[in-house]
């Protein structure tokens, strides 16, 4: 069972959490519980103490299909080099596009070299929803005290095709370089763009 408790409340049960529900920087992180493509159950305030970086994936999608060529998997390793927890989750619904079962994301990890700690499986869209992910890719940074920190796009290049990156600027690399110095994260918030999260109905 999937489940959204606040950061250090007692378990509850799972909540009916609406489309419209929001996560605020500056304000704790809602928890949440999925079960990784390995099978095994992994918790959010499990790596309180640690930066955690959510990604929104869709496979299908010729967004993360750009990405995936290569920005995705360098993001990934500045991002573990740094001693960040990295989550990708799939919100994708049984019969949409991307949804994938945990042998096909295992293959699919393996196929791209990506290195997350973890890949999410969320098909129930519980999670994504009381995230308001709208995108794939959607970003989300989570400081060590479980905070939520910069939530939006991975850069400022809303194009589907390599060609049209330009001089891209990486938000997620910004706010984790501008955390680890201690500042402000000078772009909290940016317009996340790509394909629609394919939710169930």
């Amino acid at each position: 069972m999937h489940r959204l408790i606040p950061i250090g409340a007692a378990l509850v049960a799972a909540l009916a959490i609406p489309a419209a529900a929001e996560q605020t920087n500056g304000q704790m992180a809602t928890d949440f519980r999925l079960t990784d493509a390995s099978g095994k159950t992994v918790q959010l305030s499990d790596f309180k103490g640690k930066t955690v970086v959510l990604e929104w994936n869709n496979p299908g999608c010729p967004f993360v299909q750009r990405h995936y060529q290569g920005n995705m998997q360098k993001t990934q390793a500045a991002a573990k080099a740094g001693g960040v927890v990295w989550l990708t989750i799939n919100s994708g619904a049984p019969g949409k596009q991307g949804h994938m079962t945990g042998a096909e994301a295992q293959e699919w990890v393996g196929a791209q070299k990506a290195t997350p700690a973890h890949y999410l499986l969320d098909p129930r869209g519980v999670v994504g929803k009381g995230y308001a992910a709208k995108t794939t890719p959607h970003m989300y940074i989570i400081d060590a005290a479980g905070v939520l920190r910069y939530q939006g796009g991975i850069d400022d290049k809303p194009a589907a095709r390599v060609d049209e990156m330009g001089s891209a600027r990486n938000h997620v690399l910004a706010a984790l370089n501008e955390m680890k110095a201690g500042k402000p994260v000078s772009v909290a918030q940016s317009t996340p763009y790509g394909c629609s999260v394919k939710y169930a109905e």
